[in-house]
């Protein structure tokens, strides 16, 4: 089962970033609750139809990969992240936003299913 395997990809940082990686989880799973938790690029996503979003831990952040569509629509929002076309890095000394993610989840699903 997929979602055994983000467990034990999630087990595998410190308790800082498994922390952080289970809030991203949790806040994903709260926005788009029928999505399927799978494992695709060696990263936890979360699937509806395709894939919404990705996420990843990292030494100093949590990568947040909504899609290019996903970056390109909240580029504002972003800006005082790190961020490139397809990725936004949310570090791991800053609390995590919690909204900023929840919209983009939503956004992906509108996106994906209509």
């Amino acid at each position: 089962m997929e979602s055994e395997q983000i467990d034990a990809y999630i087990a595998g940082f410190p308790e800082t970033t498994q922390s952080l990686l289970k809030q991203v989880r949790g806040i994903i799973r709260k926005a788009a609750p029928d999505a399927q938790e799978v494992i695709s690029y060696g990263m936890p996503a979360f699937k509806q139809k395709k894939v919404l979003v990705y996420f990843a831990g990292y030494k100093e952040h949590i990568g947040f990969y909504p899609t290019a569509s996903g970056i390109a629509a909240f580029k504002k929002e972003i800006s005082k992240y790190k961020n490139s076309k397809g990725a936004v890095q949310f570090p791991l000394d800053r609390l995590l936003p919690e909204k900023l993610i929840t919209d983009m989840v939503k956004f992906r699903l509108k996106e994906v299913c209509g």
